[in-house]
């Protein structure tokens, strides 16, 4: 496993780069780099970084409307809107329109259940099955007799599938959460079953998080509503945040759904209902979420006591094999480390992250289908202007000797399984691809994966390095053996710290 050993020394090379770079904040104001700031992950070779504003991105992705929040110190200290609610309206975004927020909602879940963690309500290692009274865990040949803990739901180790949910439109009628769980009529989606035994994969799983909320509804006899309102909305002055579905109008300032053109959707009520209320049915505002991501800070550092700092720790830890932690996700080093989550809706993006040692973070709505791209740059923006290192360019090069591409990179691959999944982690998840195929055409490199349509470009870090662009970077770096053969090559996602390694087929 000498290639797993060389994995291992790059990805510390890395971290120790990571923290190398960062550097405290310097006081800037980070909602003045949304004026010019904006940027893509990777920079093509020889191109200067763009410098786009926030307002010409939002046309360009055809987004209306954005919501951001900043913090200091643990603190919100800025909430603000851009753009309007609705196209063709005239109604502004401020810090404190509803969004939907999407899987950002199971950060919400699990503080709740943190808390009665807290309370001595529940144990986050006794098997759910105990807790669990109106459905039960089922068998199967993967795990047939499945101890699984909230530890593991919160983490997306508990081997339970069901990555994520269909919205319903207005006048569709909601399922109830069993339905759900059953995969029965009106749920849209399949069944939460077991893909895997608990505990050794991470596998991201909303179906995972819906049996979390059976969980503590069941334990506590509360709805998780009334548990999030009571637990977190509450204490935390989250006064705007709500699990409502189908929200109601009378709650105001809502910012309406729109699709990948721009136009608005979910007609004619204007937003989508969700079915599954603590994987992705939050509603909350920027200022609201920010208030969370402050509360969590302040909890890490033993400055507040909405979570007890132990619990708080070990939320920002993650669990292994996974790059969660008991909630979010977690990635960076030194000051630059951080904890943030994505959330995805039919019609709204939503991003969110805070740096536990520095006590910075940021929140960013959106009310778009194209709103993961523009949050993304906004993103970038905002974490050059914190200056603490966290998703810095990636800078491509031009290769200069030909032929380059070389011409045997391409060809096809299979996954190793022999890499431990210890060092898989995220890559067992979000590149779950058994197989891959590398085309190269005179300087052009892309990969075509399984079940997509068109290829993806690769763009070159080095003579045998490439990476790929999105929100997140995968970087493919082929290996050449001492006979001079192309033997395989490594697929690593550096915020996730994680590899696979795909052997030439």
């Amino acid at each position: 496993m000498r290639r797993v050993s060389s994995a291992i020394i790059g990805g510390g090379l890395a971290l120790l780069a990571a923290c190398a770079n960062a550097s405290p904040s310097v006081g800037r104001d980070p909602l003045a780099a949304l004026d010019h700031g904006l940027r893509p992950s990777v920079i093509a070779p020889g191109a200067a970084e763009p410098g786009w504003s926030l307002a010409e991105r939002m046309r360009h992705y055809k987004v209306p409307g954005v919501a951001i929040a900043v913090l200091k110190d643990g603190e919100v200290v800025q909430a603000v809107g851009y753009g309007v609610r609705q196209a063709g309206a005239l109604d502004r975004v401020d810090g404190d329109t509803l969004f939907s927020v999407g899987s950002i909602s199971k950060v919400v879940t699990a503080t709740t259940t943190l808390r009665l963690v807290a309370q001595g309500q529940l144990d986050l290692d006794r098997d759910v099955d105990d807790y669990l009274k109106r459905w039960k865990l089922p068998a199967s040949a993967e795990a047939p007799r499945p101890p699984v803990s909230l530890r593991m739901l919160m983490s997306h180790t508990s081997g339970l599938g069901v990555h994520g949910f269909a919205d319903y439109q207005p006048g569709e009628p909601l399922p109830t959460v069993v339905q759900v769980l059953n995969g029965q009529k009106p749920a849209k989606g399949e069944a939460v079953r077991f893909k895997t035994a608990p505990g050794r994969v991470q596998d991201y799983s909303g179906g995972g998080v819906t049996v979390e909320q059976v969980a503590i509804e069941d334990a506590t006899g509360q709805p998780l509503g009334a548990l999030a309102q009571a637990q977190v909305f509450a204490p935390l002055g989250m006064s705007r945040s709500t699990f409502e579905s189908p929200l109601s109008a009378a709650r105001g300032n809502i910012a309406k759904a729109h699709d990948g053109a721009g136009a608005p959707t979910a007609l004619p009520r204007g937003w989508e209902s969700f079915g599954e209320t603590g994987a992705s049915g939050l509603w909350t505002s920027a200022r609201d979420l920010g208030q969370l991501v402050g509360g969590l800070i302040t909890s890490y550092q033993g400055r507040g006591d909405f979570l007890p700092q132990p619990l708080a720790t070990a939320m920002m830890t993650e669990v292994s094999p996974s790059s969660f932690g008991l909630g979010p996700k977690l990635g960076g080093a030194g000051p630059g480390r951080h904890f943030f989550h994505l959330g995805a809706n039919d019609s709204y993006r939503a991003f969110m992250e805070g740096y536990p040692e520095t006590g910075d973070g940021f929140v960013i709505l959106t009310n778009g289908a194209n709103g993961d791209a523009l949050a993304a740059e906004i993103r970038n923006a905002l974490a050059d202007a914190i200056g603490l290192g966290a998703h810095a360019p990636v800078r491509a090069v031009a290769l200069r000797a030909p032929p380059s591409p070389s011409p045997d990179y391409a060809g096809r691959y299979r996954i190793d399984p022999a890499v431990p999944m210890d060092l898989r982690r995220a890559a067992a998840d979000s590149f779950e691809y058994e197989t891959l195929q590398v085309r190269v055409a005179g300087d052009a490199i892309e990969i075509v994966l399984p079940g997509q349509d068109r290829p993806s470009p690769l763009l070159p870090l080095g003579p045998a390095q490439f990476v790929q662009a999105g929100l997140y970077t995968n970087v493919f770096a082929f290996h050449r053996d001492a006979w001079g053969k192309v033997r395989g090559v490594t697929v690593s996602i550096p915020e996730a710290d994680s590899m696979a390694y795909y052997a030439r087929d």
